[in-house]
């Protein structure tokens, strides 16, 4: 039978030959660990850490006999065989460093999170390979463990062992809810982050406005659960979405929220992750290009542009309870601005309205961009005063785009389908 240091070793008499870099490395391991340590070598490298008991000279087979466990970090081969012969004749624990034909047991890639240990060991195959490992469960794990392991081993030592709550403790701690910000369909636009959030995850609540590129990217293996807001029909509350995501994440489970454009714009990111803080749960926000920004530039409109416009407003037409928010169309007045309205369309002949009452240009330039980046992206170029009848037939979900850089239109790129056909653009 192999073993994997550290092990749980009580009062253990530890021989580490040699003094090297590779020395180094195994006495800090078990100075970490607080195994007590003797160490014989004949020369001593500035790396090794500091050791009461180290003896400056060439080991002999007399030094071996008060030891159960020896380590040979030479890299000698005399002393190799010295200790295979010695072996013979009496049983103890030997690691030969880089001979792991020669192991009784292996260094682990450790890591240590106050009094839990994690160790990685491909049993001298491949260190490498175990660091590797190690390194990615340590991406993968709350440092917030250190202090939850010190907290339940000073209960034991309390004499309070209530297994049923630890084990609630300990599931909510690797708990993790990652609110993903999915831009606006077009699969290629997902950061790097997002993307290996959506494959990593134990469970993936969707948004209805999620495209089918991005649905596709999720594991069959994942658990999907839907709870899109699609306006007009049933939903899931958001109260409840926020309980589900609670409790999913307090048993542990890694949970990605999906949600179209950023988190963060007008998506009610922000109330789920006060709702996930609140209950002491993980949270990590990820960015998603917003429609705000990438609709415009995929229709051939820069919002921002010298001649054109120097600042930039991006605002909703919508309230809850179905209220229409005009706090915004005083910006509609504005020279060298540009608006964009999100969840504005359902409003268009309302904000038209309260537009020209507050002086604004009726033939001030106006698009609707549709479905941004998709392959069913369309564009309409019209006015102020004939947006409401081109809302009429615009298809959701769109934005509106106010001001002079939808002239821009006509001379810059724009976002081409699938089948690399011009988008389909319409005059209203």
């Amino acid at each position: 039978m192999r073993f994997t240091l550290p092990i749980v070793l009580h009062n253990p008499k530890v021989l580490l030959i040699g003094a090297g870099a590779v020395a180094a490395q195994k006495a800090e391991v078990m100075l970490r660990n607080q195994i007590t340590f003797d160490v014989i070598a004949e020369t001593r490298s500035d790396l090794m850490p500091s050791v009461d008991t180290i003896q400056q000279r060439r080991v002999s087979a007399d030094d071996l006999a008060p030891y159960p466990i020896i380590i040979d970090a030479t890299g000698n081969p005399e002393v190799t065989q010295m200790l295979l012969n010695e072996k013979a004749k009496r049983p103890f624990m030997l690691n030969v460093v880089d001979a792991p034909e020669h192991c009784d047991f292996f260094f682990a890639a450790l890591l240590e999170y106050g009094p839990l240990k994690v160790a990685v060991s491909s049993s001298g195959g491949s260190p490498t390979l175990a660091q590797q490992v190690r390194d990615k469960i340590d991406r993968m794990l709350p440092k917030s463990l250190e202090t939850l392991g010190h907290t339940l081993q000073q209960k034991r030592h309390q004499g309070i062992i209530d297994i049923h709550a630890a084990r609630n403790s300990a599931k909510k701690a690797l708990g993790k809810v990652s609110l993903v910000g999915c831009g606006t369909g077009d699969v290629e636009l997902l950061t790097l982050k997002a993307y290996r959030v959506i494959q990593e995850a134990d469970v993936v609540f969707v948004d209805h406005l999620i495209s089918d590129e991005i649905e596709a990217t999720i594991p069959e293996r994942t658990l999907r659960i839907s709870v899109g807001k699609r306006k007009g029909h049933h939903s899931v509350k958001q109260e409840a979405i926020n309980a589900m995501l609670i409790d999913y994440a307090a048993k542990g489970y890694e949970v990605a929220r999906l949600k179209a454009g950023d988190p963060y714009i007008f998506g009610r990111g922000a109330e789920e992750a006060q709702a996930l803080i609140a209950a002491n749960i993980r949270v990590d926000v990820i960015p998603g290009v917003s429609s705000a920004i990438a609709g415009p530039l995929s229709a051939g409109i820069a919002p921002t542009a010298r001649g054109y416009a120097t600042n930039l407003s991006v605002v909703s037409a919508h309230l809850s309870g179905n209220r229409f928010n005009r706090e915004w169309i005083d910006l509609l007045t504005l020279k060298n601005h540009t608006t964009i309205v999100l969840m504005g369309l359902s409003r268009a002949e309302e904000i038209v309205k309260a537009a020209i009452e507050k002086g604004a240009d009726p033939q001030m330039p106006t698009a609707i961009v549709s479905n941004a980046s998709r392959p069913n992206q369309t564009r309409v170029i019209t006015t102020l005063a004939r947006l409401a009848a081109a809302a009429e037939t615009a298809e959701r979900p769109g934005i509106i785009v106010f001001g002079d850089v939808v002239n821009l239109h006509a001379v810059l790129p724009q976002h081409e389908n699938l089948e690399e056909e011009l988008l389909h653009d319409k005059i209203a």
